[in-house]
């Protein structure tokens, strides 16, 4: 397979615990914190990566919607890494719309228009179309990859397995030909 080989990388919404969800059972919550610091570890072993999360259970809804906006805007990456990092390493509350507002304006977009649009339902009907997608796929989690829309990685896996799943890919695409 060619490295230099374009690859297209496409964002889809999915939440893991949407609004209405039961409570989180207690000893599930202590498993996850209990896990944490395992998460951190590898972070930074792996990928030189230091992790420093937002509040647990946020609503991320909001940031869901402005990421749609976004991609319409042509801001969508910029935003995404923005967010992400603002939860994962600056451990702000995504779900803030002055966060998100911020994160916006850095992007590149008009701070107003990006407030109105977290309230405008075309985008959240855009994310919920989204997370219909996941259930179709039997998704219950987080991360998930869909290659081609054919193949599902489910869970963090090691680069070395995704690479494999772009070279079978590649093969059957050979072979087709």
């Amino acid at each position: 397979m060619d490295a230099s080989a374009p690859l297209s990388i496409r964002w889809r919404s999915f939440e893991l615990r949407p609004a209405g969800s039961p409570p989180m059972p207690p000893e599930y919550r202590a498993r996850i914190e209990a896990s944490r610091p395992q998460l951190y570890a590898i972070a930074r072993q792996r990928y030189q990566r230091e992790m420093n999360p937002g509040p647990f259970g946020v609503n991320s809804r909001p940031a869901l919607i402005g990421e749609k906006y976004a991609e319409i805007a042509g801001c969508g990456q910029a935003f995404h890494d923005g967010v992400m990092a603002a939860y994962w390493s600056q451990a702000r509350d995504i779900s803030d719309r002055n966060v998100l507002a911020e994160i916006a304006e850095a992007a590149g977009m008009e701070r107003g228009a990006f407030l109105a649009a977290l309230d405008d339902p075309t985008y959240d009907r855009m994310v919920q179309a989204d997370i219909d997608i996941a259930r179709r796929y039997g998704l219950n989690g987080a991360p998930a990859l869909v290659f081609n829309n054919r193949y599902l990685v489910s869970g963090a896996q090691p680069v070395e397995v995704l690479r494999q799943v772009v070279e079978q890919i590649a093969q059957e695409s050979a072979s087709e030909i």
